[in-house]
């Protein structure tokens, strides 16, 4: 899951990679889990081949969309925090990221539900001055952990900025 070293600037390492904790696919788990037990059920009870193949053409069509389509998305999009910016990165074929200079993060906070506490993840927000504002990272794991090495990050490079500027 590391972020690829030929994307990355000279001078630049990644401080944290991660993705989605793998809990957002439990929903398509659960989902695969019916579909397969649907099929299973129709295909005892009927001999008709007709409805067979209307089940199985339905069945495929939901798992498609509903099972594998949200592990491709899951698989695929990572969360990156090098030194310099942070890097959205999501995508098998199509690909789509957003990047933000570390320079412009005004604040990373997170928060934690009661279901998150249980499976040790939450949601971490990451604000900026642009007129998007905020970037929501939901289900993130070790999201506290997370939070304390991109605010340590974020104090190192304003540190570093005022002894550039000589104060």
């Amino acid at each position: 899951m590391a972020y690829p070293t030929k994307l990355l600037n000279d001078g630049e390492h990644v401080v944290i990679s991660t993705r989605t904790h793998p809990k957002a696919l439990l929903a398509p788990a659960l989902i695969l889990v019916l579909v397969v037990a649907a099929v299973l059920f129709l295909a005892s009870r009927s001999d008709s081949t007709v409805l067979g193949a209307v089940a199985g053409a339905v069945a495929a069509g939901i798992v498609v969309w509903w099972v594998l389509r949200p592990f491709i998305a899951w698989l695929t999009t990572t969360y990156t925090f090098t030194n310099r910016r942070f890097i959205k990165r999501s995508g098998l074929i199509a690909k789509e990221g957003r990047t933000i200079p570390l320079n412009r993060i005004s604040g990373v906070d997170f928060e934690v539900g009661v279901i998150d506490r249980l499976f040790g993840c939450g949601t971490l927000i990451v604000s900026d001055a642009s007129t998007n504002g905020r970037v929501l990272l939901d289900d993130i794991p070790r999201v506290e952990q997370v939070q304390l090495k991109v605010a340590e990050e974020l104090h190192s490079l304003s540190s570093s900025d005022r002894a550039d500027d000589g104060t």
